[in-house]
């Protein structure tokens, strides 16, 4: 249905919801690859304006995404909670924002709002929202989730340490292992991107994270990034698999292109699941047994966007992620390139709202805070995103040796970013790694000397 505001005695008409948020978006190159940008600063507020008066129950009777052909649609129109959205059914979308900033809109209340939420409501006012209101609502929430360590709790800030290397060699990969424990990363996860999806390589390189673990006592948690049908061969052959990861996207289309549905999201859960190997000290548990990676401009990359701005299509993944309680969920947010966020202002604003939507719908979110090197970006401006979503209270970012991946070929945020931003912001690691860090187990592996010794028979297979 059409949507219209009037400006100066001059009525601005969009044609259905899809457009109006389109238009309502902040300037993103990938829109405007799409064609579906507002032409314009002023074209722009106007199509906000709109957005402002539309009352959050428009979502409940139009999709974006027709129903009858996308199994998003019809998850999120399915799993809506009516009853948890009945307390701001009420609102406009501009009403919405004001309640978000309120005292009213405790972390309690917003928690219990998550499931009342449709995706597409969290990113309409994400549209409306300035930098400072993505920070403040979402350093209100916490989302808090287990295997071997706590991530999310208040007043911490944890690691993904990202041992990578462009030739998967063990020797390479120990070495960043090391050097990241050393400093204090590695409690969200040890996760590999693998230059090879082959069966062995991924088996191997779980065998070489859990040897590590298991002999230094470390709590966390291993995953080798790997196509999730890959991941399904290695537990089948008996590989020691904590998390299971897999890149998601916002449309139906858009996960066929990465060679995913739900139907084989939903049998490899219940294989990782039935694992059973979180917790410490033989104790079973890990409920949060998927690792989830997204990013703006996927679905537009893959055809797969069908006239939705990329931003919202982005939140709209985050209900393929909520379908499973997921361990960890991150948006990758310069790494497509500077054809969807094309300088480090786009790239900025893009890691604030996803943050922003994740955890209002309910994740426990982290970030690869990144860009590539063909990108209007540099590290200052990765340094001013590191810091505004330490302030808004992320759960975890990446950990790369020198914040420069020598196999991805990209940049992100290294061993000491993290450091700092716990040392700045009085942040901790998670509690059972903090504990570790004062353990035996820590001070033995100080006392190694070479990365080989990591190896699990000391040489370099």
């Amino acid at each position: 249905m059409p949507y219209s505001h009037t400006v100066r005695g001059v009525k601005h008409t969009f044609a259905d919801l899809r457009t109006l948020l389109a238009k309502a978006s902040p300037l993103r190159s990938g829109d405007q690859l799409a064609g579906i940008a507002a032409p314009g600063a002023e074209a722009r507020a106007i199509a906000q304006m709109a957005l402002a008066e539309l009352p959050l129950s428009a979502f409940t009777n139009e999709v974006v995404v027709p129903y009858e052909t996308d199994v998003v649609t019809r998850l999120i129109v399915d799993s809506h909670d009516q009853q948890a959205f009945a307390p701001i059914e009420g609102l406009t979308v501009g009403e919405f924002r004001d309640w978000l900033l309120s005292d009213e809109a405790t972390g309690e209340r917003l928690s219990a709002l998550a499931a009342g939420l449709m995706p597409e409501m969290a990113a309409a006012v994400s549209k409306l929202m300035r930098v400072q209101d993505l920070i403040y609502v979402a350093r209100k929430i916490s989302v808090v989730s287990r295997f071997r360590t706590t991530v999310g709790l208040p007043g911490r800030l944890s690691t993904r340490l990202q041992p990578n290397h462009p030739t998967d060699d063990p020797l390479g990969i120990a070495a960043s292992i090391l050097d990241g424990l050393l400093l204090g990363s590695g409690d969200a996860v040890v996760g590999i991107n693998p230059v090879s999806d082959s069966v062995d390589s991924v088996t191997k390189l779980l065998r070489l994270i859990d040897h590590v673990r298991v002999r230094y006592g470390i709590p966390t948690q291993n995953c080798v990034l790997a196509h999730v049908t890959t991941q399904m061969e290695s537990m089948q052959q008996g590989a020691p698999l904590d998390l299971l990861f897999q890149s998601i996207a916002g449309t139906e289309a858009a996960n066929a292109s990465f060679g995913i549905s739900l139907e084989l999201l939903d049998e490899a859960h219940a294989m990782a699941r039935e694992l059973k190997r979180g917790g410490l000290d033989g104790e079973t548990g890990g409920e949060n047994v998927f690792y989830f990676e997204t990013g703006q401009g996927s679905a537009l990359s893959a055809n797969a966007h069908f006239g939705v701005d990329q931003q919202t299509l982005e939140a709209r993944a985050y209900a393929v992620a909520r379908r499973y309680q997921p361990m960890l969920v991150n948006t990758v947010v310069g790494f497509i390139g500077p054809e969807y966020l094309y300088d480090g202002k786009q790239i900025l604003r893009a890691g604030l709202e996803d943050h922003f939507c994740g955890k209002l719908l309910g994740l426990p979110m982290g970030c690869d805070i990144c860009y590539t090197n063909h990108a209007e970006a540099d590290q200052d401006d990765m340094d001013s995103l590191l810091t505004m979503l330490g302030t808004a209270g992320i759960n975890y970012i990446m950990g790369v040796p020198g914040a420069d991946d020598i196999m991805l070929n990209y940049q992100s945020t290294s061993f000491h970013d993290a450091l700092y931003l716990r040392r700045l912001l009085g942040l901790r690691p998670a509690p059972e790694f903090e504990a570790w860090l004062a353990s035996d187990g820590f001070h033995q592996l100080q006392r190694i000397g070479q990365p080989a010794a990591l190896l699990p028979q000391g040489g370099r297979r």
